[in-house]
């Protein structure tokens, strides 16, 4: 369902889909195996999302009331011919991920000091490139850093509380180019944050089948200051929902896999005159193996990241299960929990344990690493049945332990931290950087602010209420897969209501948040034979709404980029009193 979108390119490798997301079939299950063939590019749903209550013209000898509307006999003209629908189906993707780019990279070197908790993250970089670990920094390092003076690191390990790996990725372009520039420090972050519109754009029309749909959801991403801001200091969260939207991507790529898999293999066995009862076992699933390395490098980032295998995990069981009852077995769900699901186990966490542990290379293969050598000190060492345990494996255990120890009791009061239940309204976003300028004539501020669009927001706050209510009811996939995502990365914070925590940690699920939000703005676009009235009401009002966000975030870009503005303009973003 698109405004007017024409037939879209056939399906080809991992981008196309030879039905529908939501053709038919319930919250977790895929619709390609056995449910009725669609037209590639066919409309969204089954079913008109908003039928009129009677007819507009119910006499018998009135003409049929017109259906579409004239943007869709445009834009149907306009993609008319193979090639420019190609164009389409890569360009428009390609369109959101440029705008992203400038959003993000565009004077990316100011302001040119340590911003916020990059204190921690870049000079730990920092010393993961010359020495293998992080190690510690004199006090007041951060001035001389950003000043040039780089090199005034101490070699004795510093303790850190989160993997390196989200480190050795803001360590790759001061790796390239050096430590000299703000610009470099955050430049592989904004990257991430660039290829996470397009990723969206993939998942996006893998769950809707409407390259339109995809683009929208890229453009709220693209333009939304929470992932602006998180795309624009090197901080670790950007990489944690690179990672954790890559899994999901893998995991939307399986899903149409096996089915169509199992289906060959139930036909067949049956052909042979065979019964299947419980099933195939899948082994070749190499969407799930790589789902299990994008979630495995989440975890390595943040720890919260293994939520998300957990989840996912669970939702393949699920997939597995319904895929095999729609199939015909008549012992599915033995099949895919006592069959199948060790199969998954084994193809999805392991690769995952081995990502997370290849992470922490460095500190295994160098001597200075904080507490590496832990378990070689007298009385240590497991005895016992664990003992067979390496001793380095030991020491990271204890350096584990000692981790958890610190998050669970976070919590010191902070100025800028926010209640997790208030973060799907924005309530509390993170001053991150506030300055005196002189760059507009004197007398001037300087902010980064880490508050998303709240037109973005405060909508997909509301569409996120709405879609539990409609998996309830409709049961559809598409609804299913982004409540998944959106409930591993939200729901576990529910847990830690106490700690000290922050508005901006909600980067790791705003992508699912942006598809739900999406997925609304389809119904009411509506579908294109969907009578003119109703047609033309849906696109006008999308329409509207896009034309908004583009204008708000126009409006917000200022203290989202450390732009020079007025006090009294800085104020006028302050919609909330909580906000200043």
């Amino acid at each position: 369902m698109s405004v007017a979108e024409p037939p879209e390119p056939p399906a080809r490798g991992d981008e196309g889909s030879s039905a529908p997301a939501s053709a038919g079939g319930t919250a977790l299950e895929p619709g390609g195996a056995s449910a009725a063939p669609r037209l590639p590019g066919a409309d969204l749903f089954a079913a008109d999302p908003f039928p009129p209550a009677h007819p507009r013209n119910s006499e018998p000898d009135s003409e049929p009331e017109p259906l579409g509307s004239r943007h869709d006999e445009w834009w149907a003209r306009l993609l008319s011919t193979p090639r420019r629908r190609a164009l389409w189906y890569w360009g428009g993707p390609v369109l959101v991920t440029l705008l992203a780019a400038v959003l993000r990279f565009w004077n990316l070197g100011h302001p040119q000091q340590i911003v916020f908790d990059e204190t921690y993250y870049v000079k730990d970089a920092w010393t993961l490139l010359h020495h293998g670990y992080e190690s510690t920094w004199p006090d007041g390092a951060d001035a001389g850093f950003a000043a040039g003076d780089t090199d005034s690191y101490g070699e004795q390990a510093s303790y850190v509380v989160h993997p390196p790996l989200g480190k050795w990725m803001i360590a790759l372009g001061m790796a390239a180019f050096g430590a000299d520039s703000a610009f470099w420090w955050r430049a592989s972050t904004a990257l991430a944050g660039t290829i996470a519109v397009f990723l969206l754009t993939l998942a996006g029309r893998r769950l809707f089948g409407s390259t339109m749909l995809a683009v929208v959801a890229g453009l709220l991403f693209a333009v939304d200051g929470n992932a602006i801001v998180m795309s624009r200091v090197a901080l670790l969260d950007n990489w944690l929902m690179l990672f954790a939207l890559l899994g999901f991507w893998f995991v939307l790529l399986d899903r149409d896999w096996s089915a169509r898999r199992l289906e060959h293999r139930v036909d067949a066995a049956r052909a042979a005159g065979k019964d299947p009862h419980y099933g195939p076992v899948l082994w070749a699933r190499p969407w799930v193996i790589a789902a299990g390395a994008a979630f495995g490098a989440a975890a390595a980032v943040k720890w919260s990241g293994a939520w998300f295998l957990a989840a996912f995990g669970v939702y393949l069981v699920i997939v597995d299960a319904v895929v095999r009852r729609r199939a015909g077995l008549p012992l599915w769900a033995s099949g895919a929990v006592l069959k199948q699901a060790p199969a998954t186990f084994l193809l999805l966490v392991p690769i995952a344990i081995g990502v997370y542990l290849a992470s922490w290379t460095g500190w295994f293969v160098t001597s200075g690493g904080y507490d590496r050598h832990w378990a070689e000190q007298a009385g240590n060492a497991a005895s016992g049945w664990l003992s067979w345990v390496p001793l380095p494996l030991q020491s990271l255990w204890h350096f584990h332990q000692s981790a958890y120890t610190y998050h669970v009791g976070v919590h010191t009061p902070h100025p800028w931290q926010a209640n997790p239940l208030t973060w799907l309204f924005m309530i509390r976003p993170t001053n991150m950087y506030y300055a005196d300028s002189d760059g507009c004539g004197g007398g001037c501020t300087e902010s980064i602010i880490g508050l998303g669009n709240p037109l973005i927001w405060w909508a997909a706050a509301i569409a996120a209420g709405y879609l539990v209510y409609r998996l309830i009811r409709r049961r559809e996939w598409a609804v299913g897969a982004i409540l998944v995502g959106l409930a591993a990365g939200y729901l576990p914070w529910l847990a830690y209501l106490d700690r000290t925590v922050f508005q901006f940690y909600s980067i790791v699920f705003e992508p699912f948040l942006l598809l739900g939000l999406t997925f609304v703005i389809g119904l009411i676009l509506g579908r294109r034979d969907a009578p003119r009235w109703q047609r033309e009401r849906g696109i006008l009002t999308v329409a509207i709404f896009l034309i908004a966000v583009v204008l708000v975030s126009a409006f917000f870009l200022p203290i989202w980029t450390a732009q020079p503005i007025p006090p009294l303009l800085r104020q006028l973003h302050f919609w909330l009193p909580s906000w200043g």
